[in-house]
């Protein structure tokens, strides 16, 4: 189907009843599950224990890392690149315009060759560090994406690994800048929630250990705050929740970002462990504080693992897909990964079944894409690509690169704001989400009915600031920086 074609359905076509958004309609007039199961038909083997959608030889398609990395052959198959890599967070450390890879999962730094192929390049010397996450973001602003790993834990042996800090030096090297053993983190993700053109991190920790909200002072220097700006994720007399991971979202569509945490919750005798929760930002009005809003409709399941974020339904709103650790948890209960659709005001529904996505095996692998590029987020999650046949609401997809000073090329960090008639929908590029996942580097925006030009607001990293006028829904398009 051509672009003109497509676009004409779209505005077409009407999805009617409760469960619109989650299930489409067929030639035939029936309908049918939105998600549908391709791994086989994409020639797909995507194993491993996390997920990373990004773009390695630029070829304007998004390839997909788990264990090993998959080159996507114009959304039609996928063809594999390397052997086993272990889990990765990607951006481009050294701006040559090749996106390089982070194995959280042992430590390795992989470089880009044009490509081709990845080459292991040389890390500081570094403690004993068993990881379940990273992220990249650049903590000091000077144009070159640093790391922060999550170190976790042998319980058999009661060690808690530190947590780390791998600063980059121009591309040339990386220097440990800082080592501290805190916490048992499990997820570890970067945004610039207060706005001040800085990255901070969340680290989400494990064993009922409070969560770090590190906030940056925009050289590197980092000050948990999670406990002024009530972030802990915890509630009752916990210190904190079992987090597994975090997702950073714009939830209400009121322009700032928010924080889901995503906690495991052991049935207790002293009392329910902290529930997953939304974490509203107020904002500069107060103090860039959160407001806990407590499940908002993710009802308890014992052993949830690892969120993740994206505008399944093409409505403007964020939604949350969101994996569990056991098959089986205690008495017996099933636990399953759910689809919750946003329906607005900070209102959660599970859509699984009628989404098909249902009754899915226990996994941390969940990361969004539009890897065949037809304006609807798909889902790699449970060693699975699941294609979403979505043809109803229009879309935007931006793709954005730097090439000027002081701003990494891969543009992590950067936000981009487009305002719609009483609400103003926000994304950001990250690298890391979840449990050592990452979604796709291509930002998506569901539009709905909108189907004229909009206006788009970018903040860089550091503060610069772009305005995009005119741009047509329905297609993708490529920004640069501007000089």
């Amino acid at each position: 189907m051509n672009r003109q074609s497509r676009a004409w359905l779209l505005s077409v076509l009407v999805v009617l009843g409760s469960d619109a958004g989650v299930m489409g309609t067929a030639s035939g007039g029936e309908t049918r599950p939105l998600f549908r199961n391709c791994t086989a038909d994409v020639k797909l083997q995507p194993g491993g224990s996390a997920a990373c959608w990004v773009d390695i030889n630029r070829d304007g398609w998004t390839d997909l890392c788990t264990d090993r990395v998959w080159l996507n052959r114009a959304g039609k198959r996928f063809e594999p690149l390397t052997d086993s890599v272990g889990a990765v967070v990607a951006a481009d450390y050294d701006n040559d315009g090749y996106v390089d890879l982070f194995s959280w999962s042992n430590m390795k730094l992989l470089h880009n060759r044009a490509g081709k192929a990845l080459e292991p390049v040389p890390l500081p010397r570094l403690p004993a560090c068993v990881s379940r996450g990273a992220c990249w973001a650049d903590l000091n602003n000077d144009g070159f994406v640093d790391i922060y790993v999550g170190g976790y834990e042998d319980w058999n042996k009661g060690i808690t690994y530190p947590d780390l800090v791998l600063m980059n030096d121009g591309g040339r090297r990386f220097e440990l800048a800082w080592s501290e053993v805190r916490y048992r983190a499990r997820g570890v993700t970067a945004c610039d929630f207060d706005e001040d053109g800085d990255a901070d991190i969340y680290v989400s920790n494990y064993r009922l250990q409070p969560n770090i909200l590190w906030v940056n002072d925009g050289t590197g220097r980092l000050a948990d705050a999670a406990r002024q700006r009530n972030a802990l994720a915890t509630s009752g007399d916990f210190p904190g929740g079992h987090s597994i991971g975090a997702a950073w979202g714009d939830f209400d569509n009121d322009g700032r970002f928010d924080l889901f945490a995503g906690n495991f919750a052991h049935v207790d005798k002293r009392g329910d462990q902290p529930k997953s929760r939304f974490l509203r930002n107020l904002g500069a009005d107060g103090n860039w504080r959160f407001d806990d809003k407590g499940p908002c409709g993710v009802p308890y399941q014992e052993s949830y693992a690892s969120p993740s974020v994206a505008d399944f339904d093409n409505d403007g709103d964020l939604d949350l897909y969101f994996t569990t650790v056991y098959a089986v948890a205690s008495f017996g209960r099933h636990n399953y990964p759910v689809l919750f659709r946003n329906d607005g005001n900070f209102e959660f529904h599970d859509v699984t079944a009628q989404a098909g996505l249902d009754k899915l095996p226990p996994t941390y692998q969940a990361a969004w894409a539009d890897f065949d590029h037809d304006g609807d987020m798909d889902l790699v999650t449970a060693g699975r690509l699941f294609e979403n046949r979505h043809v109803g609401g229009h879309w935007l997809e931006i793709k954005l690169e730097a090439d000027v000073p002081r701003v990494n090329h891969s543009a992590i960090g950067v936000q981009v704001r487009l305002s719609l008639p009483g609400r103003t929908l926000t994304r950001q590029i990250e690298s890391g989400t979840g449990e050592g996942n990452q979604n796709g580097d291509v930002l998506h925006f569901g539009l709905g009915a909108r189907d004229s030009a909009v206006e788009l607001s970018i903040a860089w990293p550091g503060g610069r600031q772009q305005i995009v006028k005119r741009v047509t829904p329905d297609q993708r398009i490529t920004i640069r920086a501007a000089h």
